[in-house]
Order: C-alpha cells, then sequence, then structure tokens
C-alpha cells in the first residue's frame, strides 16, 4: 500500500504569511505611536501655556491681595482713630451745650434783676454819700484827672487808690480773662497759650498790673499774686514776703512775670484772699483786678456749672477770708452773664473804705 504524505500547516508559505502579518503589526503599531506622541507633545505645549498664564493670573493676585490688605490695614487705622476721637468730640460738645445753658440761665436771672439793681443803686449811691461824708480830712478822694498825693501816703486818680506802704496786688488769671464774652472765652480758651497771652482782656489787665507798679511811693512794699483755681506769687520764693517798691528791677521783673502768664482755669477768689491773709504784716492797701464772682470755693466743685446764686455764696464766702481793717480798692473788667459782680464788688469797696473802678478799654 502507497505511503500518504503528511500535511504539515507550518509550512514555508504559512510561515512567510505570518511574519509579514506580523511586520504589518509592528509597522502599524509604530504609526500609531508616532500619531499619539506629535499629537501629545501638542497638548503638552497647549497645556503648559496655559499653566504658564494661570501662573501669572495667581502672582498678579497675590499682588492684589497685598495691596488690598494694605488698604484695608490704612482703613482700620483710619477707622480706630475716628473712634478714638469720636468720643473726645461729643464730651467737648456737651461741655459746651451745658456752659451755654447755664449761661443762658444767668442772663435770663440778670433780666430779672435790673429792677432790683436799680434799688439797690439808688440804696449805694446814699451810702456811698453817707461814708464819704465821714471820711477822714486827710483821705478826701480827688476828683481829677492828673494823680496827686495828699500826705505822701496815698494816690488817687478818678477815686482809685493806689498808695500804700504795704501795696497788695490780686489779679484774676482764671479764663474768662480771654474776653468780655461768653462765646470769646470758649473760642479763645482752645487756642494756642501764645494766642491766649495776646486776649485784648487780659493785655489790658497786663497793662493796668504796669500802670500801677509804676505808682508805688518810694519807701513802700509790695507783692503781686495771680489766682485762678489756686493762687500764687508772680515771683516765685516770695509766698508771705513782701517785696522792696523802690527797687526797679524786681518790680519789672514781676511785671515781665506777669506777661507770660496764660488765663486758664476757674475763679477762686478764697484762695486770693487767703494768700493776702498769710502776709504778716498785714497790707494796708489792697488792690484786687478781676472780671466777675467766683466760681470755685473752699471745697472742690461738685458740677461742672455754678449757678448765680451758688456764685455769689463763693463771694460771700471768700470775703469772710480778708484780713481785717484792709482797704480793698476793686478795678472790674467787664464780662457778660454775671449781673451781680458789679453790685457785689462795690458794696465790699465800700464797707471796706476802698474804691470801685469799672474802667474803659483804653484805660490806663
Amino acid at each position: 500500500m502507497a505511503r500518504r504524505n503528511r500535511v504539515n500547516v507550518f509550512g514555508l508559505a504559512f510561515l512567510d504569511a505570518m511574519t509579514c502579518g506580523l511586520g504589518a503589526v509592528v509597522l502599524l503599531y509604530m504609526i500609531i505611536n508616532a500619531s499619539v506622541g506629535l499629537r501629545a507633545g501638542r497638548q503638552t505645549s497647549e497645556l503648559q501655556a496655559e499653566v504658564d498664564r494661570l501662573d501669572e493670573e495667581v502672582l498678579e493676585g497675590h499682588k492684589n491681595l497685598v495691596e488690598l490688605r494694605n488698604s484695608l490695614r490704612q482703613v482700620d487705622e483710619q477707622h480706630a482713630l475716628a473712634q478714638g476721637l469720636s468720643p473726645r468730640l461729643l464730651k467737648t460738645l456737651e461741655e459746651i451745650r451745658s456752659e451755654l445753658a447755664t449761661y443762658e440761665e444767668e442772663n435770663l436771672a440778670r433780666r430779672e434783676h435790673i429792677d432790683r439793681l436799680k434799688t439797690d443803686l439808688n440804696s449805694l449811691e446814699s451810702e456811698a454819700r453817707r461814708l464819704a461824708a465821714s471820711l477822714p480830712d486827710d483821705e478826701v478822694p480827688g476828683n481829677r484827672i492828673r494823680a496827686f498825693i495828699g500826705d505822701g501816703d496815698r494816690q488817687y486818680l478818678t477815686g482809685l487808690k493806689v498808695g500804700g506802704e504795704r501795696i497788695f496786688l490780686l489779679v484774676d488769671a482764671s479764663a474768662s480773662m480771654l474776653g468780655e464774652t461768653i462765646v470769646n472765652v470758649i473760642r479763645r480758651r482752645n487756642l494756642p497759650d501764645e494766642k491766649k497771652i495776646r486776649a485784648e482782656k487780659w493785655q489790658q489787665a497786663v497793662s493796668t498790673v504796669d500802670w500801677l507798679t509804676t505808682q508805688f511811693p518810694r519807701g513802700s512794699r509790695f507783692q503781686i499774686y495771680t489766682f485762678n483755681d489756686a493762687a500764687r506769687p508772680l515771683l516765685a520764693g516770695s509766698e508771705g514776703r513782701w517785696l522792696d517798691g523802690s527797687d526797679r528791677a524786681v518790680l519789672d521783673e514781676a511785671v515781665g512775670k506777669l506777661r507770660g502768664v496764660v488765663p486758664r482755669g476757674g475763679t477762686n477768689l478764697y484762695r486770693g484772699f487767703a494768700a493776702v491773709r498769710t502776709m504778716r504784716p498785714s497790707p494796708d492797701n489792697l488792690l484786687l483786678l478781676v472780671d466777675g464772682l467766683p466760681t470755685r470755693g473752699r471745697e472742690p466743685p461738685r458740677r461742672k456749672t455754678v449757678s448765680g446764686k451758688e456764685r455769689l455764696k463763693l463771694f460771700h464766702q471768700a470775703v469772710e477770708r480778708l484780713p481785717g481793717n484792709v482797704p480793698v480798692n476793686v478795678i472790674l473788667f467787664p464780662m457778660e452773664g454775671d449781673p451781680k459782680a458789679p453790685s457785689s464788688y462795690w458794696r465790699l469797696a465800700l464797707t471796706t473804705r476802698g474804691s470801685f473802678l469799672s474802667p474803659a478799654k483804653d484805660w490806663p
């Protein structure tokens, strides 16, 4: 029997076909891989550009954030400053309103007091005539414009007694000496000190003291105190001591010190008269330069405002501190809202056998 040939499926033709197919697959893979790489490179470039753009935006955003934080810090500082100023401004406004209310009340009392004041004026004129008739012959007041010396220890100018052996000048240096009206006082008390010193009313008081010191008799002794909330001598270290009125250098120094005093604070006449009481021996002539009734007394005030009745009570309390037998010569400067001041100081001058003067704006 003839032998059959076996069929070999893995013949040469089959292997060629398989090899060609495998090469085709490898070629296709290489083509696809190259295409994918090109496309991935393009996408990577685009994404990198987008990332760079976003990074720039982030940097710009950080820069803007820093500027906004700085601006916010400045706004917070300004807000804090405004919150700090607001209570002070409100407090100042409330004080001004309180003072205006007080002065309005006093102005109303002044209008109601006019008729009584006229009656007091007539009574005081009668008392003045009676006291003038009872004066000793060597102290009859002169009525001439020029000053003259009687027996050497008294000098007169329109009734003002300037001389003496021991002359005490008591000068009001409170804030009210900054002006003649309440509005001007309130406005000027918030000015710098160099402008307060130049206030017209205070300069008139300084000029008055300057003139008075030129009238001191030779051989006399003197002392000058200012008073507001407290009383103190113009020349430091001279408390309770009499100074030589014949020493021109001392007089010039005292007047120079007064030119540097800044009016401020309240009016404590009690402290001023208490300082007069400490002098040994007592003065024989007290010259009081003032513009109204006191606003402070022996005890610290319990309230910010003082009524007209309370000021009159403080005045009588201060008068009790005066030493006996000392004539009080009053120079009263103008001040609105204090209707009882002229009559009160007039009575004080008359009862102590002194004199009363309300100067004109161009005096002395």
